[in-house]
C-alpha cells in the first residue's frame, strides 16, 4: 500500500473514531435515565434541573462540532433560514397539530388510550417552566437527533435513507419511557416529518420552529 493510500486509511479510521465518539455523546447520553435517577418530577427545582442537563448536553455537542470536529456549526444544519424555510416550518408545524389532534379527538377514544395523567403532571407546573420546557425540546431534540446525528450517520453509512429512519426510530422511542407505548403513535409521527423536513431543507432552525410550534400548542396553549 502506498504511503498516500495509507495516510488515507488512517484519515478515514480517525474520522470514523470522531463521528462515533460524538453519537455516542448525542445520542448516548440522551438515553441514559438521568432524570429517573433523581425524579425530575419531584418538584419544580428538579424539572428546571433536569432542564439545564439538558442544555449542558446541547452546549457539549456544539463544543464537540467546534473543537473536536473542527467543523462550522453549518455542519449539523445551523445555518440562516430563509423565508421558504421558516413558511414550510410553519406549514409543517400547523400540519402536525393538525393530525396529532385527529389522533387524539378520534383514534385515542376508540382504542380507549389515555394520556390523561402525563399531560396533568406537565401542564400543572408554572407557565414560565413550561416555555423553557417547549424551548429546551424544540432546540435540544432537534440538534441531537435531526441536526448532529442525522448528518453523521449519513456520513458514514452514505445512506440518506438509513440515517432518516434511524435517527427518526431512536427520537421515537426516547419517548417511551415517560408516556408509554400508545404515546409513539404521537412521537413517530411528529419525528417523521421533522425528519422529512430536515431532509429536505437542511435547515436546523426550521426544524426547530416547527417543533416549538408543535410543542407549544399542546403545552402552553388552553
Amino acid at each position: 500500500m502506498s504511503t498516500v493510500a495509507a495516510q488515507a486509511v488512517q484519515h478515514r479510521k480517525k474520522l470514523w473514531l470522531i463521528i462515533l465518539g460524538g453519537l455516542m455523546l448525542s445520542l448516548g447520553v440522551i438515553s441514559l435515565p438521568f432524570g429517573r435517577w433523581d425524579d425530575s418530577l419531584a418538584s419544580v427545582g428538579h424539572m428546571a434541573g433536569n432542564e439545564l442537563v439538558y442544555w449542558g448536553l446541547v452546549a457539549a455537542v456544539l463544543f464537540y462540532v467546534l473543537r473536536v470536529e473542527r467543523r462550522p456549526l453549518s455542519s449539523i444544519g445551523l445555518k440562516t433560514p430563509g423565508i421558504v424555510d421558516l413558511l414550510l416550518a410553519c406549514a409543517t408545524g400547523a400540519l402536525i397539530v393538525a393530525m396529532l389532534a385527529v389522533i387524539y379527538l378520534v383514534v385515542f377514544p376508540a382504542l380507549h388510550w389515555d394520556e390523561t395523567n402525563q399531560l396533568q403532571t406537565l401542564t400543572a407546573v408554572p407557565f414560565w417552566l413550561r416555555l423553557m420546557q417547549v424551548i429546551r425540546a424544540a432546540v435540544s431534540e432537534e440538534i441531537l437527533f435531526r441536526g448532529y446525528a442525522l448528518e453523521r450517520i449519513e456520513q458514514l453509512s452514505g445512506s440518506r435513507l438509513f440515517s432518516g429512519v434511524s435517527t427518526w426510530a431512536i427520537f421515537t422511542l426516547e419517548h417511551l419511557s415517560y408516556w408509554g407505548w400508545h404515546h409513539l403513535l404521537i412521537a413517530g409521527l411528529a419525528g417523521a416529518l421533522l425528519t422529512l423536513l430536515y431532509l429536505w431543507r437542511r435547515n436546523l432552525w426550521a426544524n426547530m420552529l416547527a417543533h416549538f410550534i408543535v410543542d407549544g400548542v399542546g403545552f402552553l396553549l388552553g
